[in-house]
């Protein structure tokens, strides 16, 4: 059995680990984003290696907007689509997908999460 960071073919690379009216938990790799509605707080949580990270959080209503960010991959030349959650003072949590309509969904769901249309 594979860890749950591992991404198999066809598998969404940002999978959608729980979404309830109230809460939505999001899986990047090792990063897990956590928005909670009750506690009015977005949190990602990060592990490097073996060790979990002190996770970052930030009150919901400082995120202003759920984009899409697509690079070229200078080594491979593959285009490379990100979700990215923007705060209002322009910083952002960024995560990585291997496919644009995966990170299309993913956007769709933060957004709707939100409220952000």
């Amino acid at each position: 059995m594979l860890p749950a960071w591992d991404i198999m073919p066809g598998d969404m690379a940002m999978p959608i680990i729980e979404n309830t009216p109230r809460r939505l938990v999001l899986r990047s790799g090792s990063n897990t984003l956590t928005l909670d509605k009750d506690s009015g707080i977005g949190s990602l949580g990060r592990k490097m290696l073996f060790w979990n990270l002190k996770p970052v959080e930030l009150p919901l209503a400082e995120f202003t907007e759920v984009k899409l960010d697509t690079v070229k991959d200078p080594v491979s030349g593959a285009m490379v689509s990100h979700t990215m959650l923007v705060t209002r003072t322009g910083a952002a949590w960024v995560f990585a997908e291997a496919e644009k309509q995966d990170a299309e969904a993913s956007i769709a769901a933060v957004r709707g999460f939100l409220g952000l249309g």
